[in-house]
């Protein structure tokens, strides 16, 4: 199995403790390409909701330019994938992340597409 394959089956069992039923295969893997090489990197592999610039960086660079959305909408989704996840969990997956944000916004065709 490749690194890739390996990131998505750790994140497909990470989802299916959160309680997502059946993970859209396709959108994972679209989301985890979205992460380009920070997949791969300890740090930068997630999310932390805890650092408002980062929150923002994923707004800016993820929500606005690849799935379109912008202002209350954006802070909404991000709210709810962060509920989601609890605000206590340290492992915010960045692919998880954008994977849930694609649910959320019902821009997975969009994220998928790309």
């Amino acid at each position: 199995m490749s690194k890739l394959d390996d990131a998505l089956a750790k994140y497909t069992t990470e989802l299916e403790k959160l309680g997502v039923k059946k993970v859209d295969q396709a959108l994972l893997k679209a989301a985890a390409k979205a992460c380009g090489p920070s997949l791969y990197s300890k740090d930068a592999s997630k999310v932390g909701t805890s650092d408002k610039k980062e929150v923002e960086r994923v707004k800016a660079g993820f929500l606005a330019k690849k799935l379109g959305i912008t202002g209350p909408k954006a802070d909404k989704a991000i709210e709810n994938v962060i509920a989601t996840f609890g605000a206590k969990n340290r492992n915010k997956y960045r692919a998880m992340f954008y994977y849930l944000l694609a649910k959320e916004t019902k821009k997975a065709t969009a994220l998928k597409g790309k």
